[in-house]
């Protein structure tokens, strides 16, 4: 259970300092962030969860995360819907939070946008929807794989958050203008369900590409990366010393 309430908080954080900067923050008269500061602030969500809970659930934060890591053999598969329903959940109640916060604000309009992905007339820079499914497959792809690579056992230790998260603003730096950025349904969906109308009907794409993504990201770190366990130690040489200059027995 503890694992499980670790993905809500850290989907709840992800949700709320990645959306809420874009609605909020992005186009604050004279000073906004912009898509440079939105695409950090979804970063920076992972890499300060990663640090805060990554120890306790692994920091999926995202279903797609977790379909991955079960493809490429790092999850179980047991685990898979009380993870994706942790993380729904904990979507739905930040998107509430900064729905609560927006409409503090004279002529809030959820119908606006919301930070909600979308394609075609909902897509920031009026992308088709074949645009979008292919950004999502791929940049979810991308992102699986450098999860996958940065949590091996045999890369450099403690620098996983960094890569991770600095993975997901590039993510954001090249995608924002096509979908507003998913690679993540329950993001899409913490905030969706307030809009309504066309950005639940749209909904099913930001399940499907970043689920395909995923899969695809798995299967092609499982294909360059040989297993762990395959791996032997260098035979020990009866020349080898250790730091202190003795022969090592």
């Amino acid at each position: 259970m503890k694992k499980y309430v670790a993905e809500l908080i850290g989907t709840f954080w992800l949700v709320l300092g990645g959306c809420g900067s874009a609605v909020l923050a992005a186009a604050f008269p004279e000073v906004g962030i912009g898509l440079l500061g939105v695409s950090l602030a979804f970063g920076l969500t992972v890499v300060t969860m990663a640090y805060a809970i990554g120890h306790i659930s692994g920091c999926h934060l995202n279903p797609a995360v977790s379909i991955g890591l079960w493809v490429g053999g790092r999850f179980p598969a047991k685990e898979l819907p009380y993870y994706i329903g942790a993380q729904v959940l904990g979507a739905v109640v930040a998107g509430g939070v900064l729905y609560l916060i927006a409409n503090g604000q004279a002529g809030f309009d959820v119908s606006a946008g919301f930070a909600s992905n979308g394609y075609g007339e909902h897509s920031p820079g009026g992308y088709s929807m074949t645009a979008a499914l292919l950004t999502e497959v791929v940049m979810t792809m991308m992102f699986i794989f450098i999860i996958m690579g940065a949590t091996d056992g045999r890369a450099p230790a403690g620098f996983a958050p960094l890569a991770i998260g600095l993975g997901l603003t590039l993510i954001h730096l090249i995608s924002i203008p096509v979908t507003n950025t998913s690679v993540n349904p329950a993001r899409s969906t913490g905030v969706a369900l307030y809009v309504g109308d066309w950005a639940t009907a749209q909904l099913w794409l930001f399940w499907i590409a970043p689920m395909i993504g995923a899969a695809l990201g798995a299967l092609a770190y499982r294909f360059i990366a040989q297993p762990e366990a395959l791996i032997a130690p260098p035979a020990p040489s009866d020349h080898d010393d250790d730091l202190t200059g003795k022969v090592v027995p």
